[in-house]
C-alpha cells in the first residue's frame, strides 16, 4: 500500500479541478465562493487533488451498511495525503431488497458515474461498492468516464453460524430449504437459521457474485493489493479504506487513468482469477460489459478458451467448502494468483503504481485446504464453461464445478414453463409430468423477457422429487443465477425467448441433450418442425412503456453481449464540459 509521497514539486495547473477553481473569472468567482459557503477556505481545496469517493450506501442495502464509517477511512487517507475528499452519493442496488432484479439498474448506475464524473471538478474517485451489480456498475462508468479511479470492495460478511453448523448466504439456504420442503428440518430450526446467517455487515461470505467481482477486479488491477477478500467488519478493511484513499490523492497527480490499466491482457487476468476461486457466472456478462466500456470486443468464447487451462483452486462454497473468511486468512486473492504466474499477464499495470507481478510476489498460502496448490487442485480446469448448439446458437453458461458430475453429460425430456409466475404456481403441483431425468425449462427471464436478467437459473427442485432424494437435476434458462447458488443449471441462453431464440419454441416432451465435455446442447426436434413452429410463433409485447424501462427495452444488448446499452459502448475520454 502507498505511502504518502511529497508532492511539492508537482504543477496543481495540471489538475483537472483547476478550470473551475483557478481562472480570475465570473464563473470560478462563482465556483470559489460556493465552496466557502460550505465552510471551507482556499487552503482546504485550492491546488490540491479533489478526490469524489461515490458512495452507493443506503438504508436499504444491507451489504453497505458500514459504507458511512469506510467513507470517513477514505476521507482520512485524503487528507493525510493532501486532497480534498468529497463524497457523492450514487445510486445503490441491495441485491436483497430490489425488485425484480438489480441487473434492471446496473447501467442505470453506471450511467449515473459516467455523468457524475464528468460533469464536477473531480481528478481521481474512489469506487466505493461490494454488493452485486454495483462493482461492474460503477467501473463500467469510471471506465467511460476515464478519470483515474481506485475500487475499494465492501468485504464479505462474517461467518454464519447455526448450532454446530458453519453457514454460507445463499448455498446454505437453498441447501436448507430443499431440506425444509422434504420435510427434513422443523420450523423452528429455520428461524434459527434466519436469525444466525447473516451476522454482520458485508457481501455474501460465499464466493457469489460480490466477492467473485472483488476477485475479478483485484486481479484485472483496480483494488490495492488483498482487497478483494478482507472481511467488511475487520479493522484491516478500515486500514485499506484510509490507504486507498491516500493511494486515489496520488493518481490523482500521476494522471493515471483506467484506459492505462484496462487491456485485453488485465482482462485475460480477471478471467483467470474468476475461473480459479469458481466464481459465479455472472461475472462473464459483466466482464463482457466492461471489455464494451474500454472499447475492447470479448467473445464468451474467451472463457470457455481461459477455463481449459486454469485450474479451480479455491475451495470455497457453493462449489467447495470454505467461506471468504477463510479464503482471506489463507492468503487471499495475491497468494491464490501467485500460485498462477504462469497463466498471467504479469506486466499489467494496476493501481498501485506497480505491475501485477510485482503485487503479488512472495504472497504466501497460509492454509493449502484453502488456497489449494496445482497438483491438489479441486478440478483441472475452470470452474464454469460455454456451451452451443441449436438451442444456444450464442452461447449458454454453466458452473460446472457446483454441478452434480453425474449430469453434465445427460439426455431428458424437457418440462417448459412459459414464465416465472407459472413455475411457481405448477412446480409442486403433485401431477406435474416430471422425474428425476426431466429437464426443467424456464423461458421469459433474459433481458427483455423477465424484464432485467434476474437470478430466477436455478429452478426449485419439485416437492414430490424432493422427497425422493431427488438434490439435483438439469435445469435451461435465459436467466442468471446467483452467484452463491448451485446445480447443474444451465444459464444466459442467447438470443433469449423473448426475442424468438430458439428457447421460445421448446414444447414439454422435446428431448433436449448436454455434453460439457463437448460443449454441446442440442435440442432434439427437426427442421421441419422447428419451422413450423416458429411460423406459430408470436412475439410476446414489453410490458413497460415508459421512462427508464422503455429505455432498457430498446437498447439493452443480450447476454453474449454484456446486456449493456448499445449507445454506451467504449470511452467519452475527452468529452469535458466546455460551457463554464
Amino acid at each position: 500500500m502507498s505511502d504518502i509521497s511529497n508532492t511539492t514539486e508537482r504543477d496543481p495547473n495540471e489538475l483537472r479541478s483547476n478550470r473551475w477553481f483557478a481562472p480570475d473569472d465570473l464563473r470560478s468567482f462563482g465556483h470559489r465562493s460556493r465552496m466557502k459557503q460550505m465552510g471551507f477556505g482556499d487552503q482546504d481545496f485550492r491546488n490540491k487533488p479533489i478526490v469524489a469517493i461515490l458512495n452507493t450506501w443506503s438504508d436499504l442495502n444491507t451489504c453497505h451498511s458500514h459504507f458511512p464509517q469506510r467513507a470517513e477511512d477514505i476521507k482520512r487517507g485524503i487528507l493525510q495525503a493532501g486532497g480534498f475528499p468529497v463524497e457523492i452519493p450514487v445510486m445503490s442496488l441491495g441485491e436483497m431488497l430490489m425488485k425484480p432484479t438489480t441487473m434492471l439498474y446496473r447501467n442505470l448506475l453506471a450511467m449515473e458515474v459516467e455523468e457524475v464524473l464528468r460533469c464536477h471538478p473531480i481528478d481521481s474517485v474512489v469506487l466505493l461498492g461490494g454488493c452485486d451489480k454495483t462493482v461492474p456498475g460503477l467501473l463500467m462508468g469510471a471506465l467511460s468516464a476515464d478519470i483515474p479511479c481506485i475500487f475499494l470492495p465492501a468485504g464479505p460478511m462474517l461467518k454464519g453460524r447455526w448450532k454446530n453448523e458453519t453457514l454460507g448466504s445463499g448455498s446454505d439456504v437453498w441447501k436448507y430449504w430443499a431440506e425444509r420442503c422434504a420435510g427434513n428440518l422443523c420450523d423452528g430450526a429455520w428461524r434459527e437459521m434466519e436469525d444466525s446467517i447473516a451476522r454482520s455487515a458485508g457481501t455474501c461470505m460465499t464466493m457469489g457474485t460480490a466477492s467473485t467481482m472483488a476477485c475479478v477486479v483485484e486481479a484485472m488491477g483496480f483494488t490495492l493489493p488483498g482487497a478483494a477478500s478482507i472481511p467488511a467488519v475487520m479493522a484491516e478493511h478500515s486500514r485499506l479504506a484510509s490507504a486507498t484513499g491516500r493511494r486515489a490523492v496520488e493518481m490523482a497527480w500521476e494522471k493515471l487513468r483506467p484506459s492505462d490499466i484496462i487491456s485485453v491482457k488485465s482482462i485475460d487476468n480477471g478471467i483467470v482469477a474468476q475461473q480459479a476461486i469458481g466464481g459465479s457466472t455472472n461475472a462473464i456478462v459483466h466482464i463482457i460489459a466492461l471489455a464494451g466500456r474500454a472499447g475492447l470486443v470479448m467473445s464468451m468464447d474467451r472463457f470457455d478458451e481461459i477455463s481449459q487451462k486454469v485450474p479451480y483452486i479455491a475451495d470455497i462454497r457453493p462449489a467447495g467448502r470454505f467461506l471468504m473468511e477463510d479464503f482471506h486468512n489463507a492468503g487471499g486473492l495475491p497468494a491464490l494468483l501467485n500460485l498462477l504466474q504462469e497463466q498471467l499477464n504479469l506486466n499489467c499495470l494496476t493501481v498501485s503504481g506497480k505491475t501485477m507481478g510485482e503485487q503479488i510476489l512472495g504472497a504466501e498460502v497460509i492454509d493449502d485446504q484453502v488456497i489449494r496448490s496445482l497438483k491438489n487442485a479441486i478440478s483441472p480446469t475452470g470452474g464454469t464453461c460455454v456451451l452451443r448448439g441449436n438451442l444456444a446458437p450464442e452461447g449458454c453458461v454453466i458452473k460446472t464445478v457446483a454441478a452434480d458430475p453425474k449430469l453434465l453429460q445427460h439426455r431428458g425430456p424437457a418440462v417448459v414453463f412459459e414464465n416465472y409466475a407459472e413455475m411457481k404456481q405448477a412446480i409442486d403441483d403433485p401431477d406435474l409430468p416430471v422425474t428425476k431425468d426431466s429437464i426443467l425449462v424456464l423461458r421469459s427471464a433474459g433481458p427483455l423477457g423477465a424484464p432485467g436478467f434476474p437470478e430466477w437459473g436455478m429452478l426449485p427442485i419439485p416437492k414430490k422429487l424432493l422427497k425422493e432424494g431427488v438434490r439435483d437435476m438439469v435445469r435451461i434458462s435465459d436467466a442468471r443465477m446467483s452467484g452463491t447458488s448451485y446445480g447443474t443449471c444451465i444459464l444466459h441462453v442467447s438470443p433469449e425467448s423473448h426475442i424468438g431464440g430458439p428457447l421460445a419454441l421448446v414444447q414439454t416432451g422435446d428431448e433436449i441433450e448436454i455434453d460439457v465435455a463437448g460443449r454441446s446442447i442440442h435440442w432434439h426436434v427437426g427442421l421441419k418442425e422447428i419451422s413450423k413452429r416458429r411460423a406459430a410463433w408470436t412475439p410476446p409485447d414489453f410490458k413497460w412503456k415508459r421512462g427508464y424501462h422503455a429505455m432498457f427495452a430498446a437498447h439493452v444488448t443480450q447476454a453474449h453481449q454484456g446486456c449493456d446499452f448499445d449507445f454506451l459502448a467504449g470511452r467519452s475520454p475527452g468529452e469535458e464540459p466546455d460551457i463554464f
